[in-house]
């Protein structure tokens, strides 16, 4: 058995996906929908398909994982779950896109993931048993180390142990869920607390595996805890912000309300006609395959531009490297920035 059967009977085709998913919109084409996806995930678990079919291994790999069928599907389909079943059958072993086993390789080792801190400085703190933990992150820490020194800042309390590793998510979301979770255990027998995280992507994945209890997204945190003040300008007015929300963060847990909150609080929000879809991120998506991240990330600087803002904010590192990357070759004005950044700015 390759898909849990009581998922996969779920679905009863009504279509009220397909206006919600990115590849479909791009396409027009059934298979690129999660209602084909899932009629070919069927055929799979029922042997018409062979695990080989072009289409099968083309759709499992376009798919960008965003999950934004989920909040409009009237059955509770749990698409994201029958994705990680599907590609833990498709992509097991050495059939795992070479780029997806190479980072996935790097990430499982503690050694290379701490070794970025040593020359980008990102927060660290003593681990506590009790009180709130602020989770690294695999790639931020590298990155955007920036961005773990200003969630500091902001909340001194968090503990920032240097020496945890992945949380796995990587792993589920690239063929291998099993490893995904054990990663996701052990970073949560090393972290004590609550533990807070800046990427919304990990946040639905240790949530998942550790208890919605045990886990935060910063802007979640903040918004419980205590909003901060301040305001951001330029010039004499309040600077123009807008939101890119995390897919995981919005469509996986339901948060979306608490950064809009904040943003409210320290200067101008736009909201963005697209902002609760897909910028072409998808996690490792934009690098198995970038010309059609490319693609969706386009239409998302076109619409930034013609808003005529001053920042863009993101609450996950994969959409700050994305928006940052797009703005960049467009030699935008417009900055990205990570919410815990602007916060700071706010505040100083």
């Amino acid at each position: 058995m390759i898909f849990d059967n009581e998922l996969l009977a779920r679905c009863i085709s009504c279509g009220f996906c397909l206006p919600a998913c990115p590849t479909y919109q791009a396409t027009r084409q059934e298979a690129a929908s999660p209602r084909g996806r899932i009629l070919l995930m069927r055929a799979l678990e029922s042997g018409e398909l062979d695990g080989q079919d072009p289409t099968l291994a083309e759709q499992a790999a376009y798919c960008l994982g965003c999950r934004a069928c989920e909040p409009v599907c009237p059955a509770g389909v749990q698409y994201g779950d029958l994705l990680e079943q599907w590609r833990d059958h498709q992509w097991r072993g050495s059939k795992a896109p070479l780029r997806a086993r190479l980072l996935m390789f790097l990430v499982a080792q503690t050694r290379v993931v701490r070794a970025q801190g040593w020359f980008r400085r990102h927060a660290r703190s003593p681990a506590t048993k009790d009180g709130p933990s602020l989770m690294l992150g695999c790639a931020e820490r590298g990155l955007f180390p920036q961005v773990s020194r200003a969630a500091k800042r902001l909340v001194p309390a968090l503990a920032v142990p240097a020496d945890q590793g992945c949380c796995g998510a990587l792993h589920a979301h690239n063929g291998d869920s099993r490893a995904g979770a054990l990663m996701a255990k052990a970073l949560g027998d090393r972290l004590g607390g609550v533990i807070v995280t800046t990427s919304g992507g990990c946040a639905a994945h240790l949530a998942r595996q550790l208890g919605r209890n045990r886990v935060r997204e910063f802007s979640e945190y903040l918004v419980e805890s205590g909003v901060p003040e301040g305001q951001v300008t330029i010039g004499n007015r309040p600077a123009r912000v807008s939101l890119q929300d995390s897919c995981h963060l919005r469509n996986g847990l339901g948060v979306s309300r608490q950064p809009r909150e904040l943003l409210r609080v320290v200067a101008e929000y736009v909201e963005l006609p697209s902002a609760a879809t897909c910028c072409g991120a998808a996690g490792t998506y934009s690098i198995l395959r970038p010309r059609d991240s490319q693609r969706i990330l386009e239409t998302k600087i076109d619409e930034i531009e013609r808003a005529n803002l001053d920042y863009v904010v993101a609450v996950n590192p994969g959409c700050l490297r994305q928006l940052r990357t797009g703005l960049r070759k467009r030699k935008s004005h417009v900055r990205a920035v990570h919410i815990a950044e602007l916060l700071v700015i706010a505040a100083e």
